[in-house]
C-alpha cells in the first residue's frame, strides 16, 4: 500500500486536479484558500463557496465573450460608455427602457435616425450587448453586407437556409441603411427578410436618412414603403440631431468659416 499523501502536497494535488478539469479560476486560488482554512480564517464550506463562485463567474465571462464574438459587433460598447450630455436630443429614459429588453419580448423594432457620427451604431451595439447578456441570439450586420450575403446565397441555391438563419435571430441589428443605395434584387431580398421577422422577432436599424427617403435608397417606392411599414408598425424611432462625436473635440472657430 502506498504511503498516505502528506498535508503539504494536498493543495498542490488539488490545484493540479482542478487545472486538469479546466477549473482554472479555482486552481489559481486553491493554495490561498487551503492556507486560510488551515489557519482557521475560513471554514471549508466558506472556502468552497467562494472558490466555486469565482469559477462560475469566470465561466460566465468566457461564455459572454464567445456570444459577443458570434454576434459580430464592430466593437463592444455599453450605454455606460455613451455621453448623453453631448447628445441632448436623445431621450435617455427611452434608451434605458429599451436596454431592459422589453421590446424583444414584445417583438418590437427600433429605428435610429441621424447624421453620421451621432452615436446611432453605439446605441445599437449597446442594446445588442444587453441582449447577448440576456442570452438572446443576436447578430450585427451592415446593410450592404447583409444584401451581399443574401445575394450570394441566392446564387448558390442556399437562400432559404440563409433566410432561416437571419429570421431565427432574437435580435437582428442592420447598420447603415441609406449610406449606399440598394438595387432591386437587394431590396426584394430585404423585403422578404423583414416580412419573415415581422411580429415574430425584433430588428434594430440605423439609418442616416429619414424613413420617408427610403424610396431613393431602395430604388422602388413600393418596396421601400412595404419595408418601412413592417419595420415601423411596432417600433420605437429615435431621432438624433446632435453633432458628430468625431468632431466634438474641435474648437468652435475651427468648425466655422472656410467651408469647414
Amino acid at each position: 500500500m502506498s504511503a498516505p499523501m502528506s498535508e503539504a502536497s494536498a493543495p498542490e494535488r488539488a490545484r493540479n486536479n482542478l487545472e486538469e478539469l479546466g477549473m482554472d479560476a479555482m486552481a489559481s486560488s486553491a493554495a490561498e484558500y487551503a492556507a486560510l482554512v488551515a489557519g482557521g480564517s475560513k471554514t471549508f464550506s466558506q472556502a468552497l463557496m467562494e472558490m466555486t463562485d469565482a469559477q462560475v463567474a469566470a465561466v460566465r465571462a468566457r461564455d459572454l465573450d464567445r456570444r459577443v464574438e458570434k454576434a459580430s459587433f464592430p466593437y463592444v460598447k455599453t450605454l455606460a460608455d455613451f455621453d448623453f450630455s453631448f447628445q441632448p436630443s436623445i431621450d435617455r429614459p427611452v434608451v434605458e427602457e429599451l436596454a431592459a429588453l422589453g421590446f424583444l419580448e414584445r417583438r418590437e423594432n427600433v429605428v435610429l435616425v441621424g447624421s453620421p457620427g451621432v452615436g446611432k451604431t453605439h446605441i445599437a451595439v449597446a442594446l445588442g450587448v444587453e441582449a447577448v447578456r440576456a442570452r438572446k441570439l443576436t447578430y450585427f450586420v451592415d446593410c450592404q453586407r447583409l444584401v451581399g450575403d443574401l445575394k450570394r446565397a441566392a446564387e448558390k441555391g442556399a437562400l432559404e437556409r440563409r433566410m432561416r438563419f437571419y429570421a431565427h435571430l432574437s435580435l437582428l441589428i442592420v447598420d447603415e441603411v441609406g449610406y449606399l443605395e440598394v438595387d432591386k434584387e437587394g431590396a426584394d431580398l430585404l423585403f422578404q427578410l423583414v416580412s419573415r421577422r415581422y411580429e415574430r422577432r425584433s430588428t434594430i436599424v440605423t439609418t442616416n436618412v429619414g424613413i420617408g427617403a427610403w424610396a431613393k435608397v431602395f430604388g422602388d417606392p413600393v418596396v421601400a414603403s412595404a419595408i418601412a411599414d413592417r419595420l415601423c408598425h411596432h417600433c420605437t424611432v429615435l431621432k438624433i440631431t446632435g453633432r458628430s462625436y468625431r468632431t466634438k473635440d474641435l474648437a468652435p472657430e475651427r468648425g466655422a468659416g472656410n467651408g469647414a
